[in-house]
């Protein structure tokens, strides 16, 4: 028996290692997300599969949490893909508070280190352009707001960071469940790969292939 599985491993070690170096790869350098839900619209869409830069703040060792190196700091604005230890799962969010800052919204408008954001409305529509202190990007709000759509300030601990839903009414984020850790960051999201529309059989969406999340 042991014989055959040493032969078996002669016979198919090319195969093996790419099927190792595909999941190494996936652990450590690049990965993609399937979004479940709509807390990221309208950014991102449900049924679209992101791409995650692995490398973007850390190199870890493949399978395992434990960082060799630190590449670049998480910056305001930026898409994170993370394995919340509070909610048990992996969530995408948008980060909108850096360790020291001081972060309270009121009636959906952040205030950020004492400045007051800006929405710009997009057409008289549910959508605003949002400018996170030079970061612009859309959000969404229902039109009827939610209990958290108000709280008092907070200032943000160190290698911490707040993360928000781009659906602002719909999105469970850290006015819910709290700071996020750098530790849990998984990576930056970056590109749709491929949407999917759940309600026409499933069928790719042209006009969201490769587009850039911003």
């Amino acid at each position: 028996m042991k014989n055959k599985f040493i032969m078996l491993l002669k016979d198919n070690w090319g195969f093996i290692l790419v099927i190792f170096l595909m999941f190494a790869s996936r652990s450590s350098i690049a990965d993609w997300y399937h979004v479940p839900s709509g807390s990221m619209l309208p950014t991102i869409q449900v049924g679209d599969r992101i791409f995650v830069n692995k490398l973007a703040y850390r190199l870890e060792v493949p399978f395992t949490d434990i960082a060799i190196m630190q590449t670049e700091q998480p910056k305001r604005g930026e898409i994170v893909v993370f394995n919340s230890v509070v909610e048990q799962q992996r969530l995408i969010k948008r980060i909108v508070g850096l360790p020291g800052d001081h972060v309270s919204m009121i009636n959906n408008k952040l205030i950020i280190n004492g400045n007051v954001l800006t929405y710009q409305n997009e057409q008289q529509s549910q959508f605003y352009e949002e400018d996170l202190l030079g970061v612009k990007h859309l959000v969404q709000f229902d039109e009827v707001p939610q209990p958290m759509h108000s709280f008092p300030s907070v200032v943000i601990p160190e290698d911490h960071y707040f993360v928000m839903g781009d659906n602002r009414n719909n999105s469970r984020d850290s006015r819910y469940y709290g700071f996020v850790s750098s530790q849990e960051l998984q990576g930056k999201a970056t590109k749709v790969i491929v949407s999917l529309d759940v309600n026409n059989y499933y069928l790719p969406k042209e006009e969201r292939f490769l587009q850039d999340l911003n």
